[in-house]
């Protein structure tokens, strides 16, 4: 196993539709392993394919709820059913996230409380999953990166103004970009 770079926004794989996975084969398994010890090396909740330089449809995540009951898991070709969206305020307290292809920052991003998870697994045996609160957020948040969309693409007014202003401060939303887990600079 081993710790892939990360890429940084405005890197064009992060902003294009990724491709489905065809096979699953000793190939995926390996990128798979290298997909959870960048995650957990980074530290993350989920990361997709995108992130790691490879267009394919699938992401995996890994996180514990208030009662330490650990959702760890990989999505292959998955599909995602939500609730709609509530209305009201955003809460900068709860429903705020982050992205390692926007590393170090958080905005506050509307989601729907509620998602249907369906996809394949490692050994290509299909799955659901239904998920409420933060781990319904990451599933979405995932499954946006297998579309090429990236949560800060979806801020509204004023966090996506911020958003702009940081990526424009770090130099990012160009080509190249990518940072390596463990390490504390931007590697081009």
């Amino acid at each position: 196993m081993a710790v892939i770079p990360i890429r940084i926004t405005g890197d064009p794989i992060l902003h294009s539709p990724a491709l489905p996975v065809a096979e699953i084969d000793d190939e995926l398994r390996t990128l798979v392993a290298d997909m959870f010890e960048t995650m957990d090396e980074a530290p993350g909740v989920g990361l997709a394919a995108p992130q790691v330089g490879v267009p394919l449809r699938l992401f995996v995540y890994g996180w514990a709820d208030d009662d330490d009951v650990l959702h760890r898991g990989v999505a292959i070709n998955p599909t995602l059913w939500l609730s709609p969206l509530p209305v009201g305020e955003l809460d900068e307290d709860t429903e705020s996230e982050g992205c390692l292809s926007f590393p170090g920052e958080r905005f506050p991003l509307r989601r729907a409380e509620r998602a249907i998870l369906q996809a394949t697994d490692l050994d290509g045996a299909e799955y659901e999953v239904h998920a409420d609160g933060w781990l319904a957020r990451i599933f979405q948040h995932e499954y946006d990166h297998l579309d090429g969309v990236l949560y800060v693409d979806r801020l509204t007014h004023p966090y996506g103004k911020a958003a702009l202003k940081t990526q424009r401060k770090n130099s990012w939303g160009v080509p190249g970009l990518s940072w390596l887990p463990g390490r504390d600079h931007l590697e081009e």
